[in-house]
């Protein structure tokens, strides 16, 4: 439909970033429209479907009648089920009161940046990180920091590094661990380093967690559960990796009641409130069976030990084990392409969709990120075919 009305988009717009994984996603699939095979590393959700108990628990609320407005800040039995798992995950005592549900876990940045971050203050976050972080510190005209996770740290912090780039003009930072790109954890002993910083400078702390359930090694440990960060924390956690919920759309944060009513306020002007069916499936993954969760990481443990393999198998390729999450971040600088050129080629020469590293900062440069969100069946064919793809490069 032709317009007679130039589009005069709001100036802020041209801050917002995008993520390559839906792009590349579409790529993909235009080719698989043409008949060719793809083999899909792109998309950072699980494979398998949500399971049973949550999904009956879902339509039974619909035949119930939970389909009408609910609260803002959720209701509360979603939010007393939460705050008793973070209570108990955590170490640390949860109110309902403290806790927020949204539909999905990305408004709880939308909504942490945007209540505390004014223009001019300086947001820490990771690189190579989920690029609607700083996405989203742009948009309300606050400046990224990047803190760099480099493999030979383990993809970790360096706290000295960490250090230096605290200022009197740092509000607040971005935790992820287990972290997406690289499922690098930060040691225990490095997040009481990071919180014995912020706390004493007053920054706010947004810690996403939404893979702390899917570890191999490592137990988990939050930045929320170190004695006096309660008061600076906001808790970023959701349903959608731990019970294969991508698509329902629920998420949720734990935060200081005076921001977790900020940030209602904010999902009131927004979106009003989460769907009140969807948290009654919630109520159910989380008080209900936790035998997929296990089953669920299992295989991931199976997959990430296999593919690691098969990618340190490729002459030109090195691989760190992950420990959480479902992506491996190997390097690929042996080569005369960048690896941005490689996971094109890759796509659209070999029916193997992956993402440069660059799509998650600077820092992810001579990386591609691969999820291995897939059968072992698919994952050993995606490796196949990049051995041949790259090695035949010469």
């Amino acid at each position: 439909m032709a317009t007679l009305i130039e589009p005069q988009l709001a100036s802020a717009m041209s801050r917002l970033g995008t993520e390559t994984a839906f792009v590349v996603l579409a790529r993909a699939k235009e080719l698989e429209a043409q008949g060719k095979s793809i083999i899909h590393l792109e998309i950072g959700e699980p494979d398998f479907d949500t399971p049973p108990n949550i999904v009956e628990a879902g339509i039974r609320a619909l035949r119930e009648g939970w389909t009408h407005y609910g609260p803002s800040h959720g209701l509360p039995e979603l939010r007393e089920a939460i705050a008793a798992d973070v209570s108990q995950s955590r170490g640390v005592e949860v109110s309902p009161a403290d806790v927020l549900v949204t539909p999905g876990a990305k408004p709880i940045i939308f909504f942490s940046i945007m209540a505390l971050c004014n223009p001019g203050d300086e947001v820490l976050v990771p690189d190579p990180g989920f690029p609607i972080y700083e996405s989203m510190v742009n948009y309300v005209g606050a400046k990224p920091v990047s803190v760099p996770l480099l493999p030979e740290n383990g993809f970790s912090v360096d706290i000295d590094h960490f250090e230096s780039l605290l200022s009197d003009r740092t509000k607040m930072l971005i935790l992820n661990s287990p972290n997406n790109p690289t499922g690098g954890i930060i040691p225990r002993a490095d997040i009481e380093r990071m919180a014995e910083l912020v706390r004493e400078r007053k920054i706010f702390v947004l810690t996403d967690e939404v893979y702390q359930k899917i570890l191999y090694e490592d137990k988990h440990f939050s930045i929320l559960s170190v004695d006096g960060m309660a008061d600076q924390t906001i808790l970023l956690d959701g349903f959608s990796k731990t019970y294969a919920m991508t698509g329902w759309r629920l998420g949720y944060s734990v935060a200081p009641r005076w921001l977790t009513d900020a940030m209602a306020q904010l999902q009131t002007n927004s979106t009003s409130c989460t769907a009140s069916f969807i948290q009654q499936a919630g109520i159910e993954a989380l008080t209900g069976p936790q035998g997929s969760v296990k089953a669920m990481g299992e295989e991931f443990w199976h997959r990430r030990d296999q593919l690691v393999g098969d990618l340190n198998d490729i002459e030109g390729v090195s691989c760190q084990s992950p420990g959480g999450a479902f992506y491996v971040f190997p390097q690929v600088e042996g080569f005369s392409k960048s690896a941005e050129e490689l996971a094109a080629d890759l796509l659209n020469e070999a029916g193997v969709a992956v993402l440069g590293g660059t799509a998650f900062g600077p820092h992810g440069k001579g990386s591609f990120r691969l999820s291995f969100a897939n059968s072992r069946e698919n994952l050993r064919e995606a490796a196949r075919r990049m051995k041949e793809y790259l090695e035949g490069l010469g």
